[in-house]
């Protein structure tokens, strides 16, 4: 399991050497737990989060159902700030299951990437 994790460090690293949010398009960083997922909208010029959502709140429902109230949830959050386009940033993971859920829902929540 160790070097499994190491190696998603190693693309993060590689990965966040390529993209940066700024304050007219700021980044959506995607954490996913074996429990819970998180999505962070983030300004790295400011080094400062803009809107967040996670699941944690959330108490129905499986995995996949709390993925996409979590993209919606940070669409609506993008939305009350006025920010309409983001850089998306997949942390390291696959883009497939619960990252890629989170992804279309605020997509179909209004943000663009």
């Amino acid at each position: 399991m160790q070097k499994k994790d190491e190696k998603r460090i190693r693309l993060k690293k590689k990965i966040r050497s390529k993209i940066v949010g700024t304050d007219t398009r700021p980044r959506l960083s995607v954490f996913r737990s074996n429990k819970f997922i998180y999505a962070q909208v983030i300004d790295d010029t400011k080094y400062n989060t803009l809107a967040q959502a996670s699941d944690i709140v959330l108490e129905k429902g499986t995995k996949v159902e709390r993925a996409k109230e979590v993209g919606k949830m940070i669409a609506e959050e993008c939305k009350k700030k006025n920010i309409s386009q983001v850089v998306f940033d997949r942390n390291g993971f696959k883009y497939a299951g619960r990252v890629k859920l989170v992804a279309d829902a605020a997509r179909s929540a209004g943000l663009q990437f």
